[in-house]
């Protein structure tokens, strides 16, 4: 699962201290996560939002609001991370920190723990 690879390049770049994009690697993690389960479920999986993607799973998926909570928090990530006009003045880097990066990343882990134990049902070992 391509997640498993962005995760980790997340917690690279977090070591790295290029903090900005160890938070959009994290929700680009948490996107591809989502993504598999919906493709496990035999669903297209459309747009960037966490959220949103949760939505499409609810019917399918019991979804604990905490996940919703972990979703909003990287959604958040997934523009200014990368843009320079996302800010008023200045450049992505400037903005992010150690501690939003971690917790973008420990977000992103809780989220692809629990689609890997989705996934588990499908027979499927990641």
């Amino acid at each position: 699962m391509q997640a498993l690879r962005d995760i980790k390049a997340s917690g690279d770049s977090l070591k790295d201290g290029n903090y900005e994009w160890s938070c959009f690697q994290a929700q680009q993690a948490a996107e591809r996560a989502l993504k598999a389960l919906l493709y496990a479920h035999g669903r297209s999986a459309w747009g960037h939002s966490l959220v949103e993607l949760l939505n499409y799973l609810r019917d399918v998926e019991e979804i604990k609001e905490d996940f919703y909570v972990l979703a909003r928090e990287l959604d958040r990530h997934y523009i200014p991370s990368r843009h320079p006009n996302a800010f008023e003045s200045g450049y992505p880097g400037m903005y992010y920190d150690e501690p939003t990066a971690t917790r973008a990343l420990e977000a992103a882990k809780a989220i692809i723990n629990w689609v890997k134990s989705c996934l588990r049902r499908f027979g499927l070992k990641l």
